[in-house]
């Protein structure tokens, strides 16, 4: 008789809360959990596709009381069709190219990275972080990921997308660019880029994190079309009537109570 050892238990907590890093004037809390051991990419993926996302080796999504701004959104690979602005992004970066390279932080990517965050994050934690801390962002990942950096024909690097590949699809962690060319929109070509990376690869889907009506600086995500929103537990496609929808106080899904942050508030996903 073969012996199966017993799976270990998932647990989850909740952070005690703090300022909304998108919305002024409210407050934010998260739900969280470690990704670690020989089942982490199983269970990135199904919580990927729950709306959690990942930062180093914890998957976390928002559980913040009355509030329901933050909207999960992917793209649909095979069905995206690129309109005439972003066509027009595209030839405005027609000479960059973009290779996928290793999760490994380099001495270049730092310093585009502090210079892309002092432009436009100046008084965000994000500004003061060391390269230890760029460095523990790229590489302290338990699943498959690699930075994706998109460089001129003299070799210059102008941007780069940390990205992680999922059984359906690729997750877009976190990008940064040249602030000079803001007005190329490297940020959306980045995504662009992801699109036809998943293609080839015979991928689902690109996830884009949190769409946010109700912060400028996250709008954007729902101008790729189509694409689909994660609402009440269920992925259905964004409409036109979503982009004027108060998503802040819809009721969604059932949310978890909220603990403190040492006692679980589950066992097990999926």
């Amino acid at each position: 008789m073969s012996f199966k050892a017993p799976r270990r238990p998932q647990f989850f907590y909740t952070t005690a809360p703090l300022p909304c890093p998108y919305v002024a004037g409210r407050t934010e809390r998260k739900v969280v959990t470690e990704i670690t051991g020989p089942e982490a990419e199983v269970m990135h993926d199904r919580l990927s596709r729950a709306g959690f996302r990942r930062s180093h080796n914890i998957a976390y999504a928002p559980v913040c009381p009355g509030c329901r701004s933050c909207v999960p959104i992917r793209i649909p690979v095979d069905d995206f069709r690129l309109d005439r602005s972003l066509r027009r992004i595209a030839r405005a970066n027609a000479t960059t190219q973009g290779f996928d390279t290793p999760a490994r932080a380099t001495a270049e990517q730092f310093q585009l990275f502090q210079r892309y965050q002092q432009a436009r994050h100046g008084d965000g934690d994000m500004a003061t972080m060391s390269f230890y801390d760029y460095r523990a962002m790229v590489e302290d990942t338990p699943i498959e990921t690699s930075l994706v950096e998109f460089r001129e024909p003299d070799d210059r690097l102008v941007g780069a997308c940390l990205t992680d590949r999922l059984g359906d699809g690729l997750s877009a962690v976190y990008s940064y660019f040249l602030p000079e060319l803001d007005r190329r929109s490297l940020g959306t070509f980045a995504i662009l880029w992801l699109i036809e990376r998943a293609r080839l690869l015979g991928l689902p889907y690109v996830y884009l994190g949190y769409w946010v009506p109700e912060s400028r600086k996250m709008t954007y995500k729902s101008r790729f079309r189509p694409s689909e929103i994660l609402v009440a537990g269920t992925w259905r496609p964004l409409t036109d009537a979503d982009l004027g929808a108060d998503f802040a106080t819809q009721a969604a899904a059932p949310t978890p109570t909220t603990p403190t942050l040492a006692s679980p508030l589950s066992e097990t996903v999926g």
